[in-house]
């Protein structure tokens, strides 16, 4: 699944969970973090473009270190270490990762229905137990877009309920003006709709 999808899980699901706005964004972000082992995919285009000889790093490397029990462990404690509340921090990390792991398992597949990608759950250390779904959902998917979609309407949702949002993670003006906006929005619907907010 992409990034936003991860990210977007991570915080519909788990911030709530979470006492700050720190450990909010350092749980949401640790469900993204599993994809770092995809950078390669940066080199792959940038040899292509400059001529250089082809490298396939993003296929050597995605799903083999972020995507497994030891990049889980990793990425909990280094949450954990910048937490305010570390060993929750930590937990609801190592949850998120897991979460990532799930949704991947779901909705990663290729092209063809024989394109599917696993997950090598002791990778890098060992690869010979995986764990592949056959019902895989392509990546590009119909499924993905919605549960995407869905996501988006309940984060907002949430947000106008509680009076934050993922943008208070970048600016807490933009945060406000955006709440405002959620909560204008959904006023004037729900009065469209002849019903009171």
């Amino acid at each position: 699944m992409s990034p936003i999808t991860h990210f977007l899980a991570g915080w519909v699901l788990l911030e709530r969970r979470q006492a700050c706005l720190r450990d909010k964004a350092l749980v949401a972000l640790a469900g993204v973090a599993p994809d770092l082992d995809g950078l390669g995919l940066v080199v792959d285009a940038a040899t292509r473009l400059l001529g250089m000889p082809e490298t396939n790093y993003y296929q050597a490397f995605h799903r083999v270190y972020g995507h497994g029990l030891p990049a889980a462990l990793l990425i909990a404690v280094l949450a954990g270490a910048l937490g305010t509340r570390r060993w929750q921090t930590a937990c609801w990390a190592f949850v998120s990762v897991h979460l990532h792991l799930l949704c991947d398992l779901l909705g990663s597949r290729g092209t063809t229905s024989a394109d599917l990608w696993g997950i090598w759950y002791l990778a890098p250390f060992s690869t010979r137990h995986g764990l592949v779904w056959t019902g895989q959902w392509p990546l590009v998917g119909w499924q993905n877009i919605a549960l995407t979609a869905v996501l988006i309407v309940l984060a907002m949702e949430r947000a106008t309920r509680v009076g934050y949002s993922p943008v208070a993670l970048v600016s807490a003006r933009g945060d406000e003006a955006f709440i405002a906006t959620l909560r204008y929005r959904k006023r004037w619907l729900l009065g469209l709709l002849g019903r009171d907010a």
